[in-house]
């Protein structure tokens, strides 16, 4: 299942990560602290925060779009995507803040709580730390060197969730895909 990734609250769930650590952090420990994140409020809730896609890489699970957005190489000719407006490019496997005060407003309450309560979790944890903690994450199978896609059924069932559990977290995320791509019309 292709859920509608939502960018804008990505890029602000990693900028309150960031804001979190003073501003400046590994981009791998980041995107352990997002997948983490997104976990728990799929799991908590049935709604990820980024509406991303997971796949197991070397080092542990990833939100595959937030990946190719912290990584991409933009043209020095466009506009700045919102991602660079807000987070620098990766500088010796680093991402900063690029503002004082990051906007907040694609977040929920709920969402901030997430972020917060995972950051309070693993936030003093090292990047290879944290890659030790989400491989032992049952969904994380090792790829191998390439990439696995992570299906939300196998997450949500490795999260402890039973069929019919699971079963109604993806008819409501197909539902609210639906209803998106009608009005999208």
């Amino acid at each position: 299942m292709n859920l509608r990734f939502q960018h804008e609250r990505a890029t602000q769930a990693a900028a309150r990560l960031l804001a979190s650590r003073g501003g400046r952090m590994s981009y791998m420990k980041l995107l352990k602290l997002l997948y983490l994140s997104d976990r728990k409020a799929l799991l908590t809730y049935g709604r990820p925060i980024t509406y991303d896609r997971y796949v197991s890489m070397d080092h542990g699970p990833v939100l595959s779009q937030t990946y190719n957005l912290m990584v991409a190489e933009e043209s020095p000719t466009d506009a700045p995507s919102y991602w660079r407006r807000l987070i620098s490019e990766p500088v010796n496997y680093e991402v900063s803040l690029r503002v004082a005060l990051p906007p907040h407003d694609q977040l929920s309450r709920v969402q901030e709580d997430i972020l917060d309560a995972v950051f309070s979790e693993f936030g003093a944890l090292s990047r290879w730390e944290l890659v030790t903690v989400v491989h032992t994450l049952p969904e994380w199978k090792d790829p191998h060197g390439s990439s696995i896609p992570i299906s939300l059924r196998d997450l949500l069932a490795s999260g402890g969730l039973d069929d019919g559990e699971v079963d109604e977290i993806e008819s409501a995320l197909l539902g609210e895909e639906a209803l998106a791509t009608l009005l999208d019309k």
